[in-house]
């Protein structure tokens, strides 16, 4: 994977490019979370020449094809040279507005959190969503690009550092409710979730509306 299409916003006049990706969608607990990176375009230069750390672009891709020490390796080096932000909306919500809706309110949140901090209203943003969804209420250029993870480096970074984000999370909430073996499944429905849910009943952290099956 290359920054072709980075590289391509850049040379139309834009002065940011970001990729924006979510995790958790599929969950029966948690949260759904979304990321925004906006890279440095120095990636497209050999490792010393940018005084960047031994990263490969081609490492970076689609953050369900690689293991978890790869992702969290990864992660790091990608925080260390972009500018990004992760938002949450948490399982309440979801129930409230639908995983649909909730996912699109994290990308939106995300993206704010992340424009607030590296803009003004002036500049040029490019921003591309994995998916087949734009983002709504949102005044920037955008492109929707179904498995955008596996063609737009930026989204599969962004996906790289939403999926670490979201996993510790999850990692931490296993402390709080071991029944449900987070650590492991990170909320997604195994077999042993879905006995355990029968067997203990909901967490405070499960979707009410994902369980209704399950929990009777």
């Amino acid at each position: 994977m290359t920054l072709h299409y980075e590289n391509k916003k850049i040379r139309d006049g834009y002065q940011y490019v970001i990729g924006c990706d979510e995790v958790g969608r599929g969950s029966l607990a948690g949260p759904v979370v979304a990321s925004v990176i906006a890279l440095d375009l120095r990636f497209n230069l050999p490792a010393g020449k940018a005084g960047i750390e031994e990263l490969r672009l081609k490492d970076i891709k689609d953050s369900k094809l690689l293991t978890p020490k790869k992702r969290e390796e990864l992660s790091r080096i990608i925080k260390q040279h972009s500018a990004w932000s992760v938002a949450e909306v948490s399982s309440v919500i979801i129930d409230e507005i639908n995983i649909h809706q909730a996912t699109l309110l994290a990308m939106r949140r995300a993206i704010k959190s992340l424009l607030q901090k590296m803009t003004n209203e002036k500049s040029k943003v490019f921003i591309y969503i994995d998916g087949q969804f734009k983002v709504p209420e949102c005044d920037y250029d955008q492109e929707s690009v179904i498995g955008g993870d596996n063609k737009v480096l930026s989204i599969a970074a962004a996906s790289i550092v939403a999926k670490v984000h979201r996993d510790n999370l999850m990692e931490r909430m296993h402390k709080f409710y071991p029944k449900y073996n987070f650590a492991q499944n990170k909320g997604y429905g195994t077999l042993f979730h879905r006995q355990m849910i029968q067997k203990h009943g909901l967490s405070p952290i499960h979707r009410l509306s994902f369980c209704q099956s399950i929990a009777v």
